[in-house]
């Protein structure tokens, strides 16, 4: 049974305890964050916060206590000169502990613990409406006054609309010349280029097929007929026998 156990022994002995809560108050202080399991960050959260209480006064009493926690002196200047200075105005509470799911393996619920006041997310603060309520039942006077001032109110948030508006548009319009340097892609023409291949005409040369007509010049062949000369060689012949027929007829006489 749980009757009167008010301290999570973590299933650790004493020392053993208070050396790992130390440790980890050591590392939420120089980190602002830290992720382990919920009832670490539990038992962690009760140790620490006293301590952060005890650093708004920065006196030697007070940095010797928390020294006697943390047992470092790094992180005890680290504590009194900036974490001290943004916790001042608030009264407890600041510690946050944020839950982040189950652990694989053994399935122990994790979740990660911050100090509040560095948290930019959640301590941005939002601008609040003022709301203005009227009187039912004025004047006249008071109804025109409310009027008028409602009228003004809306002026006034369409010039701020107007001016937050501006530097976008003029931020556009000067990022819009990047998009029309983007006519680089009208350097493509570099693909015009490409009637290189028209150059292909080269083929056209190719009529030099057409100079086959040397195969015409071939008539030269039919120069051949110098074989029709042959007939000088007859010629030869003939006149030969005429003057061997001459020459026997001249001889006969002389017999």
């Amino acid at each position: 049974m749980r009757h009167g156990k008010k301290l999570n022994h973590l299933g650790r002995k004493s020392p053993h305890r208070k050396a790992m809560i130390s440790n980890m108050a050591c590392s939420l202080i120089q980190h602002k964050r830290i992720t382990t399991t919920l009832a670490k960050a539990k038992a962690l959260r009760v140790f620490v916060e006293p301590l952060l209480t005890k650093s708004k006064t920065d006196s030697t009493h007070s940095r010797r206590v928390v020294f006697s926690y943390l047992q470092n002196k790094e992180i005890i200047t680290e504590l009194f000169r900036d974490i001290a200075p943004k916790i001042a105005e608030r009264n407890g509470g600041y510690t946050r502990i944020i839950r982040t799911g189950f652990r694989l393996g053994d399935n122990a619920e994790m979740c990660m613990i911050e100090l509040v006041d560095f948290n930019e997310v959640y301590t941005n603060e939002k601008f609040k409406k003022t709301a203005r309520r009227s009187r039912r039942g004025g004047s006249g006077a008071a109804k025109t006054t409310q009027t008028d001032e409602t009228n003004n109110d809306l002026a006034d948030a369409e010039v701020v609309e107007s001016v937050v508006d501006a530097p976008e548009a003029t931020i556009v319009a000067e990022e819009a010349p990047a998009v029309e340097e983007a006519p680089t892609v009208e350097e493509a023409p570099v693909v015009e280029e490409a009637p290189v291949v028209e150059e292909a005409p080269v083929a056209e040369e190719a009529p030099v097929v057409d100079e086959a007509p040397a195969s015409e010049e071939a008539p030269v062949v039919e120069e051949a007929p110098v074989a029709e000369e042959a007939p000088v060689a007859e010629e030869a012949t003939e006149t030969e026998e005429t003057k061997e027929g001459e020459a026997t007829s001249e001889e006969k006489p002389a017999e």
